[in-house]
C-alpha cells in the first residue's frame, strides 16, 4: 500500500517546512503554524513508513545495517525531536536550526545510497551499543525524574504546611523542579524507545544468522514494551491533560515511572530470562584461547566478542 513512498516524498516535506519556518523571520500569518505541524508529521510519517519498508525488504537479513540505513535513522530520529518540540513549543523557531540538520542528514544518506551493507557482526556491535546506550540514558533520566519528583512533592508539603527550612536542607524552587518532572517524561519515554528499536533490529539481525536470538515472548522483552508503553501513556496524558501539567501530578507521573521501571529491573535479576544472561557451551570452552600465558587483553578481546556474537 505504502510500497511507492520513496525517500523524495519526506525530503520535500521538511524543505517545505523549513521554508515556512524560515518566513516566520519576516512576516506573520496565522495559519502558518498549523501547515508546519502538518507537513513536519506528513513528513515524519513517510519517513517512518519508508524505514520500514527498507527493514522489510532487507534480504540479506540485515535490516537498518548500511550507512545509509544510519543517516536515515539519525535523520528520523532529529526531525522527531524537532516534531515534538514544535508541538510543546510552537512559539519558537527550532525548526530554522533543526531542519537543515535533518536535509544534510538525508543528503549524506543519499550519497551513500549504493554502499554495500556492512557485516554481520559489525551491525550487531552498533546495534547492541545503541540498544545498551539509549536503555541506559533511559534508566538514568527516570531514576533523575524520581529524585526530582521526590523532591517536588517534599518542597511541596513544606510550603503548603508553612514548616520552616531544616538546616542543611535547601531544595530547589517547585517551578524548577515541576520543569525537570516534564522534561524526564518525554526524555525518558524517548531514550527506552529508541532502545527497544534497537533492541529488535538486533534481535531481526541474530534471528536471520547463527546466533541463537531473543525469543519475542521473553518476560524482559514483554515487561520492557509494557514500561515504554505506560512512559509514552504517562508522556500522553501530561500533555493533554492541562492539570497533569502542574501541581504534584506530574511529580506522582516520574515516581510511578520509577516503580515501573523498578519492576522490570527484578524481572531481569530474578526471573529466567534469556535477555543479558551469559551463553556458556562445550565448544566455545574447548575452543577459547584464554590459555595459560595468554595475554589478557587478547583473552578480553575473544571474550567480548563471543558475548556479542
Amino acid at each position: 500500500m505504502f510500497s511507492g513512498i520513496s525517500i523524495v516524498c519526506f525530503t520535500a516535506s521538511y524543505a517545505i517546512a523549513l521554508l515556512l519556518e524560515i518566513s516566520r523571520l519576516f512576516f506573520r500569518a496565522p495559519v502558518r503554524l498549523a501547515i508546519i505541524l502538518l507537513l513536519a508529521a506528513a513528513g515524519l510519517a513517510a519517513h517512518t513508513i519508508y524505514l520500514w519498508n527498507r527493514a522489510q525488504s532487507a534480504g540479506d537479513g540485515l535490516p537498518l545495517s548500511s550507512w545509509y540505513d544510519w543517516y536515515l535513522v539519525a535523520a528520523w530520529v532529529l526531525a522527531a525531536s524537532y516534531l515534538g518540540m514544535l508541538a510543546t513549543r510552537p512559539q519558537s523557531s527550532v525548526g530554522v536550526f533543526a531542519l537543515p540538520l535533518v536535509l544534510l542528514l538525508i543528503g549524506v544518506a543519499y550519497a551513500f545510497q549504493n554502499e554495500a551493507p556492512f557485516p554481520r557482526d559489525r551491525a550487531l556491535q552498533f546495534w547492541l551499543l545503541v540498544h545498551g546506550g539509549m536503555l541506559l540514558v533511559g534508566t538514568v533520566t527516570v531514576t533523575f525524574g524520581f529524585v526530582a519528583g521526590v523532591m517536588y512533592l517534599v518542597q511541596s508539603y513544606r510550603l503548603k504546611h508553612k514548616l520552616p527550612p531544616r538546616e542543611g536542607l535547601k531544595l530547589p524552587s517547585l517551578e524548577w523542579l515541576q520543569n525537570v518532572n516534564k522534561q524526564a517524561l518525554w526524555h525518558s519515554a524517548w531514550c527506552i524507545a529508541l532502545g527497544l528499536i534497537a533492541g529488535i533490529i538486533r534481535n531481526a539481525i541474530k534471528s536471520s544468522g547463527k546466533g541463537p536470538a531473543v525469543p519475542w515472548t521473553d518476560i524482559v522483552v514483554v515487561s520492557s514494551a509494557v514500561l515504554l508503553a505506560w512512559l509514552v501513556a504517562a508522556s500522553l496524558f501530561e500533555w493533554f491533560y492541562k492539570p497533569a501539567q502542574q501541581g504534584r501530578k506530574v511529580a506522582y507521573l516520574t515516581v510511578a515511572n520509577f516503580v515501573f521501571l523498578a519492576i522490570v529491573m527484578a524481572l531481569l535479576l530474578l526471573s529466567s530470562s534469556q535477555h543479558a544472561r551469559p551463553r556458556t557451551s562445550s565448544t566455545s570452552s574447548r575452543h577459547t584461547p584464554c590459555a595459560v600465558g595468554q595475554r589478557h587483553t587478547e583473552c578480553a578481546y575473544y571474550l567480548m566478542k563471543e558475548a556479542i556474537a
